[in-house]
């Protein structure tokens, strides 16, 4: 049982019931809501994270999930595996990640790197500078800096989740990324 249970949209302020309402109803997004300030902005940061990044969706999924493993953060795990096959990770590269192998064969030079990266920003707190510059010889600035951030963005979440023991709800599948609004100029990423 969550150590800090969720904001009941019925009791909370307009702005934050209308935020909840355009969105899937999961604890995730209850527990951002106790933190009203600054709940719309971590909505639109992971709106963009998910639909509106340059970086490949599936290797978007691939660095969530690797976050994930590193952190415990089962409820993420939970939520991440359902959008991450639906973009195309494989069921050999969700089990090489739950057993902690991200050298596995089932991985390609890009996807391993894009792991690599991600492992350095959370446990070492940034990439080295060889990691760099192997990522810079791979993807564009923008797809590093995208990745970064997601890692982070999704390491937050992960401190939240962890800290509140946050229940888990079912998988919602690629429902976040279906309600979040279109990028300028095009569809949402998937």
């Amino acid at each position: 049982m969550a150590r800090l249970p969720g904001v009941d949209p019925e009791q909370a302020s307009p702005e934050v019931r209308e935020a909840l309402e355009a969105l899937p109803p999961l604890n995730i997004f209850r527990t951002l809501a106790h933190a009203e300030t600054s709940l719309r902005p971590a909505l639109r940061l992971g709106q963009a994270i998910l639909s509106a990044q340059q970086l490949d969706a599936r290797l978007r999924e691939l660095a969530i999930l690797r976050v994930a493993r590193l952190t415990g953060a089962e409820y993420e795990w939970i939520q991440h595996v359902a959008i991450g096959l639906a973009v195309g990770v494989t069921d050999d590269q969700v089990a090489a990640l739950e057993r902690g192998d991200a050298e596995a064969a089932c991985f390609d030079a890009r996807e391993r790197l894009v792991l690599r990266v991600t492992t350095e920003v959370v446990e070492e707190r940034g990439t080295s500078e060889a990691t760099l510059a192997a990522a810079l010889d791979a993807f564009s600035p923008r797809e590093i800096v995208e990745l970064i951030v997601a890692a982070g963005f999704y390491q937050l979440l992960a401190a939240l989740m962890n800290s509140v023991d946050i229940d888990l709800d079912e998988p919602a599948g690629t429902a976040v990324i279906d309600s979040a609004p279109s990028p300028p100029g095009g569809p949402p990423s998937r």
